[in-house]
């Protein structure tokens, strides 16, 4: 099989992943990161922004409240009609597109702000998705993206996971746009004034057993992972995120507050 045919294999297989539970509720986890990306990038009144791999529409929800004007894109239509409804709700003039992240639908040069919350991060070509991003934003233009980290708590319930249900060859681990050396490798030349912030997100469960629970029956890589293990294997799986659940759990009371490290990279396109 050609390296072609298998990221092909892997983005139908990731497209069905996220298509899989109801991502809806674990992106409630992430709202607050949408804020911290477009601050990071110094979004303006009037810009043009992009959002890809919008999900549920945090960062593009976050820019039309900035007044910009605002397109997100992703390849899951039911991620998609949930962000439209969030828009309506809120009267924000948002386009929400259905569009792939390596293969963006807009001419060179498109946009202000080229963004992306934990979205590019899970692409199957990781540099075809870099260039992407960079080749739609305007020379001048910024291009800012929050990723996982590996050394966090989404990089080992992602490394926990693999270790359960190995991915596909061709799989490279998604929390690499949270390491500043993969960000400085696929953004290349085509950026200056690359910069880095490392934050948390705090989350709440009302207990260890809780989170394993939600994620398991809503988060599509857990999910898919459960579905392809025996009976044994399903229950030694939630016992490991029980397990790393607990590991980062910095309260004592019987309920899980933990804080998911993150990264935020922002570059301006040259």
């Amino acid at each position: 099989m050609s390296n072609t045919a298998e990221l092909q294999e892997l983005k139908s297989r990731q497209q069905k992943t996220w298509a899989s539970g109801d991502y809806s509720k674990i992106a409630w986890l992430t709202v607050p990161m949408a804020d911290v990306l477009c601050d990071a990038a110094d979004l303006r009144a009037g810009s043009a922004v992009l959002d890809v791999a919008t999900g549920t529409g945090h960062v593009a929800l976050a820019a039309a409240r900035r007044f910009c004007t605002v397109t997100g894109v992703d390849y899951v239509p039911a991620l998609l009609d949930r962000a439209a409804r969030r828009a309506e709700a809120e009267d924000l003039p948002v386009d929400f597109r259905e569009a792939d992240a390596e293969n963006l639908p807009f001419a060179d040069a498109s946009f202000d702000y080229v963004l992306s919350s934990i979205g590019v991060m899970f692409t199957a070509d990781h540099q075809r998705a870099a260039n992407e991003l960079i080749r739609v934003c305007r020379p001048g233009g910024r291009v800012g993206v929050a990723s996982w980290t590996p050394a966090g708590f989404i990089g080992e319930l992602l490394r926990t996971v693999s270790n359960h249900a190995p991915p596909p060859p061709a799989a490279l681990p998604p929390t690499r746009w949270g390491e500043e050396g993969t960000i400085r490798e696929l953004f290349g030349d085509g950026v200056s004034a690359l910069t880095f912030i490392t934050a948390a997100v705090t989350q709440r469960f009302s207990s260890p057993e809780h989170f394993a629970d939600f994620f398991l029956t809503h988060y599509g890589p857990t999910l898919k992972a459960a579905e392809r293990l025996d009976d044994a294997g399903r229950r030694a799986f939630r016992d490991d995120l029980v397990a790393i659940a607990a590991k980062s759990n910095r309260v004592t009371d019987g309920t899980l507050v933990s804080d998911w490290e993150y990264r935020i990279a922002v570059a301006t396109r040259v």
